[in-house]
């Protein structure tokens, strides 16, 4: 028993090599070190120069975003400013810039004829099609106003009235082109507690007052032109003021915290956002409606409606931050060294199915043992000449390894 588990232990700590072939071919060693040197290449090149996967990544980034706009431009004949033509007030990271109004005044609640022209009608019946129609400017009664029984009326509504009519022309705010947007966002990379702003520190008021950002001759700006941003897109404030749009403003950081923390710095984009319904026939553009509210002397309430058509500006913000780390260096150098053993496969595909010498080949890398019987059953048969069991002339004992193997040449059939 005690020489069993002498013998298991000293198995348990034998070294095992594999065996190997040379093989003298210029062909076979051309395609074996070109693989090698493609692994070895996209290691190098990609895996750690271009993605750095020697680092840790935190993609996790905190970003806040204030926005300023600023600019005087004429509509209806009147000078509009920040408070008139920006919503919401609040400079966040999402707003508009309204560059046409379409005003309907002194709306009081009530019953009135309905403005649009899918609700015409000549009988009552007419209208009774479009209950609980969700087109019409307010809940559709049934009844139908004529001005005289022979003609043409309209569906009678209740609620605000008079109704809005959006058919109206109106001349859309071109000033627009020339008002300036100014940005401010901080971010933060909480893996790291690293905290960046999209403008140095070390600028003045004075300097950002006058100037004016542009990618190549002053990047670090955060005062945008409207017009500017809207030609990056390929936009401009003609084809976009009079249905309005959607424009996006992308501050991407993408920051290696191995260099120096100067380096971490904002790549600004921008994009048409609802670019992809730009020719649609219907929902065109961007417009929203909201209204302003007020009483009479004796308390009757009555409003002003505004449709506002409008260009958008979503701010968004994106990127990720990378750092020199020992685990991630060492799992991908593993990776590449045993990558490299994917050339010599290859070669073992190629020699073993498409050469001429395959078969020689494979007689070299391959050994092909028999286990008969054991060592134990050998020494008995050895005690009895004349047993049925006596090995063959062709049999070769081998007491090296404990087994006994059969010749090739012999081998039963």
């Amino acid at each position: 028993m005690g020489s069993l588990a002498w013998g298991f232990i000293t198995d348990f700590f034998t070294y095992e090599t594999t065996k190997s072939v040379v093989v003298k071919s210029w062909s076979v060693g051309i395609i074996n070190r070109i693989v090698q040197l493609l692994i070895v290449a996209y290691f190098v090149g990609w895996v750690f120069i271009h993605e750095k996967a020697y680092q840790v990544t935190d993609t996790g980034i905190e970003s806040s975003v204030m926005t300023k706009v600023k600019g005087f431009g004429y509509h209806h004949g009147q000078v509009m400013d920040v408070a008139d033509y920006v919503f919401p007030p609040q400079g966040a990271g999402v707003f508009c810039i309204m560059t046409k109004l379409i005003i309907t005044k002194n709306q009081f609640q009530g019953k009135c004829a309905e403005s649009v022209a899918m609700f015409s009608c000549h009988t009552d019946e007419d209208c009774h099609k479009h209950f609980g129609a969700i087109l019409s400017n307010g809940v559709i009664t049934g009844v139908c106003l004529k001005p005289s029984n022979d003609s043409k009326g309209h569906c009678e509504i209740e609620g605000w009235c008079p109704t809005e009519n959006d058919n109206v022309k109106i001349t859309p705010m071109l000033d627009v082109n020339n008002f300036t947007i100014f940005i401010k966002n901080s971010i933060r990379f909480p893996l790291f507690n690293v905290t960046r702003g999209n403008f140095p520190s070390s600028m003045t008021s004075d300097e950002i007052k006058r100037c004016t950002y542009h990618p190549e001759t002053n990047p670090f700006c955060p005062i945008f032109r409207v017009g500017d941003v809207l030609n990056y897109t390929g936009q401009n404030v003609a084809g976009l003021a009079d249905k309005g749009g959607e424009i996006g403003i992308n501050i991407e950081w993408r920051c290696n915290l191995d260099w120096n923390i100067d380096y971490c710095i904002p790549k600004y984009s921008f994009t048409r956002l609802d670019a992809p319904f730009a020719k649609n026939a219907v929902s065109k553009g961007y417009n929203f409606r909201f209204a302003k509210y007020f009483k009479t002397e004796n308390g009757t309430e009555f409003r002003t409606l505004h449709k506002a058509y409008a260009i958008r500006f979503d701010v968004m913000v994106t990127g990720n931050a990378g750092k020199f780390y020992t685990i991630p260096t060492l799992i991908n150098l593993v990776a590449a060294f045993t990558s490299i053993g994917l050339g010599t496969v290859l070669c073992d595909v190629i020699l073993l199915n498409f050469l001429k010498g395959a078969e020689q080949y494979k007689a070299k890398k391959f050994e092909e043992i028999f286990i008969v019987l054991s060592i134990q059953v050998s020494a008995s048969l050895a005690q009895s000449p004349g047993s049925q069991l006596s090995l063959k002339p062709g049999i070769k004992s081998s007491y090296d390894s404990g087994a006994i193997s059969l010749a090739t040449s012999e081998q039963p059939i």
